[in-house]
């Protein structure tokens, strides 16, 4: 989880607390203290939260959960005048933006300008899968000249990045920019690249990379102007986020018009209208376990920075703050009743029938592989069930199953169904680390959905210029032998489409097909743009069956 770094003197002035009080009061909001030192924080929240990770983020949710300043907050947004043309040469590389701008900063204020850089990272990580999603450039306006274009440009175009005092091509900047060589897999294949330019042809920023030197923040500067780009809806989400933090520093908000060309289509950003949200009062009474009366809900959320709308026959109309990124479903909305209402005030039970506990068999049988697996060499890494179809059947050169199960209101295109099988994911680790030293040898043990019931898997793989069968064949071997040596196995040969031919084979179980293994098909390397010999193999732990210790 996140772990924010919050300036004592900074958050002080901000909540009007003093620093015992911060101390004490913080964790009722959802943080944990992880250390205290002479001039900051260290403090850990849930990724769910990304408004919390910045000194303003939390300062507004501090004031509003003692009471200070309670209910929703209203955001005015003045009109800049500043237009952003989105071209047609960019939408198939990165559709998405959402841009604007916040006037009357004051930048010489100690660690402004490190805290909204962190805060801009932080939202990278976790609303931006590391920028592949989300990317944020936050900009000098005054050192530039509106209206912007947002267009799709020749790898060949050259600009001064940040912190750069020469020219270089957008090619170059991947291969020598820090930033360029950590994140130059995001624009891997494409012929063209994202750019957003002034006027004049000055370069504010070559997004998800880097930004132009000429725009760069300092304490001189007053104006911004932000824009976030990206692959899908999240953009708008993370603008919020930075905006309304700013607003914490005294700065006003200004929307700009985004010009879709190819659409002949117009939208102002930011949106910052609350959303609307139903909740029963008897469901969060029931969830939470207590019996809730009107004004508890009302007061639990208003602590919370929820506004109410109204109530009508016991059920809440909630006005959801425009930065609340985790508000999905009603439940999420008893959980912050919940946190409103304090857990300090809820008193524990025992259950009525006391139970003993004991480590569940397949616990047991993930503790036997990850000891094996570490012993052969292989680094254990931990992927989400969530996948897409395109990494799961289309890159992997399997046909689409019909049976996975689909999200029936994904928040990204990325996130669409439950995974089947893990090696997928592995191969998307290895393409993320392609630019890392070989040879790369990893393994992951977790949970498939098939036939709608969870699964435990076993998937390992390897990559490096030698890698062939005998490789993983002999990793077969010691796996089943280590952990699964009185079960009657056979290798078989096999038609899976994602290995080689003639370089594949299916693990058998009582004739049953229980996993597979082999040579990594080239089309399937392509694919996750990587270009190495790659093995590996998949194991059904479930149907292979428990192991006593």
């Amino acid at each position: 989880m996140p772990v924010i770094r919050l300036d004592c003197r900074d958050l002080e002035e901000l909540t009007g607390l003093d620093r015992d009080q911060i101390i004490d009061k913080i964790p009722m909001i959802g943080a944990d203290i992880e250390r205290i030192e002479e001039d900051h924080f260290g403090v850990e929240f849930f990724p769910n939260r990304p408004d919390l990770f910045s000194v303003e983020g939390v300062a507004r949710a501090m004031r509003a959960f003692l009471g200070l300043e309670p209910g929703l907050k209203a955001y005015q947004v003045g009109e800049s005048g500043v237009v952003l043309q989105v071209e047609p040469s960019v939408k198939p590389i990165r559709p998405f933006i959402a841009c604007a701008v916040v006037r009357d900063l004051d930048f010489t204020i100690p660690s402004f300008i490190e805290a909204l850089m962190g805060l801009q990272e932080h939202i990278h990580w976790v609303l931006g899968r590391d920028r592949k999603q989300v990317s944020i450039g936050i900009h000098d306006i005054s050192k530039v000249k509106p209206p912007f274009r947002y267009l799709g440009e020749s790898p060949d175009f050259a600009f001064v990045p940040l912190d750069f005092d020469r020219e270089i091509s957008m090619e170059e900047i991947l291969r020598v920019h820090p930033k360029g060589i950590r994140f130059a897999g995001i624009l891997s294949g494409m012929d063209r690249f994202p750019l957003i330019i002034d006027a004049n042809g000055d370069v504010l920023s070559f997004p998800p990379i880097i930004n132009g030197e000429l725009t760069r923040v300092t304490e001189e500067t007053r104006d911004l102007f932000i824009e976030v780009t990206g692959t899908d809806e999240a953009v708008n989400y993370a603008l919020n986020i930075i905006v309304t933090a700013l607003v914490e520093r005294g700065g006003l908000i200004e929307s700009v018009r985004i010009i879709d060309l190819e659409g002949e289509k117009s939208m102002i950003t930011p949106d910052l209208t609350p959303a609307r949200m139903t909740l029963p009062i008897s469901e969060a009474s029931r969830l939470i376990g207590l019996d809730l009366g009107v004004e508890d809900c009302i007061n639990s959320l208003e602590r919370m920075g929820f506004g109410i709308e109204g109530v009508d026959g016991g059920i809440l109309s909630v006005l959801i703050p425009p930065y609340r990124a985790d508000i999905l479903h009603q439940y999420d909305l008893v959980e912050d009743v919940a946190i409103g209402y304090g857990y300090d005030r809820i008193t524990p039970e025992m259950p009525d029938t006391p139970g003993i506990g004991r480590i569940h068999p397949l616990e047991t049988l993930k503790s036997i592989i990850r000891d094996a697996m570490i012993g052969l060499g292989y680094f254990e890494v931990m992927t989400f069930t969530l996948t897409s179809p395109r990494m799961q059947f289309e890159w992997m050169r399997w046909e689409e199953s019909g049976s996975h199960i689909t999200l029936m209101h994904p928040i990204s295109e990325e996130q669409t169904i439950l995974r089947r099988n893990i090696l997928p994911n592995l191969l998307e680790i290895l393409m993320l680390n392609r630019h890392r030293e070989l040879p790369q040898r990893i393994f992951e043990v977790g949970d498939v959905v098939v036939d709608e019931k969870n699964e435990l898997h076993l998937a390992a793989v390897s990559i490096h210029a030698f890698a062939d069968f005998s490789e993983v064949r002999s990793l077969v071997d010691a796996v089943i032998s280590e952990i699964w040596s009185d079960r009657p196995v056979k290798i078989a040969p096999s038609d899976n489409e994602a290995f080689i031919p003639g370089r594949r084979a299916d693990i058998l179980l009582q004739d049953d097909i229980v996993g597979f293994f082999g040579e990594i098909h080239p089309d399937v390397i392509r694919a996750f743009e990587l270009e190495h010999p790659i093995v590996g193999f998949e194991i059904n732990a479930s149907r292979m069956g428990e192991v006593s210790v």
